[in-house]
């Protein structure tokens, strides 16, 4: 890592994608002319969106959802990578986390074929689970071309997000910003240092309401992500629905965790492994957190106020 310039000073930059925001706080040449970082930026976030968003009729996710049965499709090199990682997790984490809950992520209101947040009846969830399951997932023997066995919809919006702020970080790399904090819709990733020499620190989100002193995280050369029912959820007969679908009862997590906060080499697989434990639970999925030994803090609600448990590795982070 070069050491940073007495000449640099952070730049804001911003705009919008995947129906959310993105910002980066870069370091860079007092000179340095933005708009074509901006530019560069906004262009890739804008290709991710163009293979990935279920909410555009004509990307490549929504053209292989609408594919007839037993067809094959080629799939660009990015959507390989994201679709590898979503099946790598969802390998070991026994399906919490599942790519293809589209048709349930609609049926309880939350996809882009949802009119507003609902409790669907039994026999709609009965006719809707068939059209799920990861391991119905096929690549053919090259591995770049995956087949429509029927029905299957894939929904990427828990690890899409987190793609695109690699996506970022690695252009911003590329066009020499040796410092910089990315985020995207919630997010994070940190590369290189501030313009002073420090690393970029972030506040892990506390449970709302919640009097408590803040976590700091340092983020050197990792990315943070947080999922939980404190986003998209909403309240039906008293009871909390979050967004996050589990697929063993198609239903949206119970009495799921306020926050599950990830800090991961990549913001890829620290968005998928959110939702992955956020599903398992805070006994299950604590225990395959400290087992693979990922940097995680759960926060829940408690009966005296917020409960939190992290791992080695989390309590490690917020020591430095």
């Amino acid at each position: 890592m070069r050491a940073p310039s007495a000449d640099n000073a952070i730049a804001d930059l911003g705009g919008e994608t995947m129906g959310t925001t993105w910002r980066v706080r870069l370091s860079a040449s007092r000179t340095r002319p933005l708009r074509p970082l901006h530019d560069g930026i906004q262009a890739r976030l804008d290709a991710v969106v163009a293979q990935m968003s279920p909410w555009e009729p004509d990307s490549d996710i929504s053209r292989y959802n609408r594919a007839p049965a037993d067809t094959w499709h080629a799939l660009p090199p990015a959507f390989l990578i994201v679709l590898q990682a979503a099946l790598e997790i969802a390998t070991i984490s026994d399906g919490a986390f599942d790519p293809t809950l589209g048709p349930l992520v609609d049926l309880w209101g939350f996809g882009p074929d949802g009119a507003h947040p609902r409790v669907p009846g039994p026999a709609a969830l009965d006719a809707v689970r068939p059209h799920c399951g990861w391991r119905r997932l096929e690549l053919d023997a090259s591995g770049t071309r995956l087949r429509q066995p029927g029905g299957l919809r894939l929904d990427l919006s828990a690890i899409a997000k987190g793609f695109g702020v690699d996506v970022v970080t690695a252009y911003l790399c590329a066009a020499g910003i040796d410092g910089a904090l990315v985020e995207v819709g919630g997010e994070l990733r940190g590369l290189g240092r501030r313009p002073d020499g420090e690393r970029w620190r972030v506040l892990v989100e506390p449970i709302a309401d919640a009097d408590e002193a803040p976590c700091v995280l340092p983020l050197d050369g990792c990315a943070v992500a947080t999922s939980g029912d404190g986003w998209h959820r909403f309240e039906h007969d008293g009871r909390r629905y979050s967004h996050s679908i589990d697929s063993r009862s198609g239903a949206p997590v119970a009495d799921a965790a306020a926050a599950v906060t990830v800090v991961a080499g990549d913001a890829m697989r620290a968005d998928a492994w959110s939702t992955a434990l956020t599903v398992l639970g805070p006994e299950a999925g604590f225990a395959l957190a400290a087992r693979r030994e990922l940097a995680v803090r759960f926060a829940q609600r408690g009966s005296d106020g917020p409960v939190y448990r992290a791992t080695p590795a989390f309590e490690r982070l917020v020591a430095e």
